[in-house]
């Protein structure tokens, strides 16, 4: 599973393979893979870009979004937390996604992607919340971008709660938020031995 993630930069993922997914694409260049599936978390514009999702969306690709999202975009399935959806072999539960900035009262989501016996687990603009501890996935990407999503120490914690077997960091090398690889690092040498980090290359 973990060589098929790839980081196309700042907080936008793609899920390689069947089916191909793609998650909050934002500031993308027009790729060569059309999306099975588009995930969209909630509807700020570093996350729910109509122009990137235009970019990776085919005749047959499914959107599922916030509620908020959902609302400006053509054809999006409009999701709230703790539902499933099944896009090919691929099994997809929204959860949620909240902190002080993201209250709860907005719903929007992270993603549990269940594929090929791991569960692979997009955070989204989320603080550490009680819901993590039920979810144990075996890959967590863990937002380090600050107020808006995790600090350090929240990002740790969360880590605590769920006891993932990998973490891959996002929300950093943008100016746009600010954290940086420095940041990733800091997240590498803090969790010590309770997951192993691993700090992605950007996709193109």
């Amino acid at each position: 599973m973990l060589d098929r993630i790839e980081w196309l930069g700042y907080a936008s993922f793609r899920l390689m393979g069947d089916p191909i997914i793609y998650i909050d694409p934002w500031r993308i260049t027009r790729p060569d893979h059309v999306a099975d599936a588009i995930l969209i978390s909630h509807d700020h514009f570093d996350h729910c870009s109509p122009a990137d999702i235009a970019k990776v969306r085919g005749a047959h690709s499914q959107i599922i979004a916030s509620r908020s999202a959902a609302a400006q975009l053509e054809n999006a399935l409009s999701a709230r937390p703790w539902q499933v959806f099944r896009v090919g072999r691929a099994l997809i539960r929204t959860v949620p996604a909240y902190n002080a900035a993201h209250p709860p009262t907005l719903e929007h989501l992270g993603f549990v992607i269940g594929l090929d016996h791991y569960d692979l687990y997009y955070v989204g603009d989320s603080g550490a919340i009680p819901e993590m501890a039920k979810l144990q996935p075996d890959i967590v990407i863990l937002p380090i971008g600050g107020a808006h999503s995790m600090t350090l120490s929240a990002a740790i914690e969360a880590v605590r709660l769920m006891r993932p077997r990998y973490v891959i960091p996002s929300h950093w090398g943008s100016a746009h938020e600010g954290a940086t690889i420095l940041d990733a690092r800091a997240l590498a040498e803090q969790i010590g031995d309770l997951a192993e980090v691993i700090i992605p290359q950007q996709v193109r």
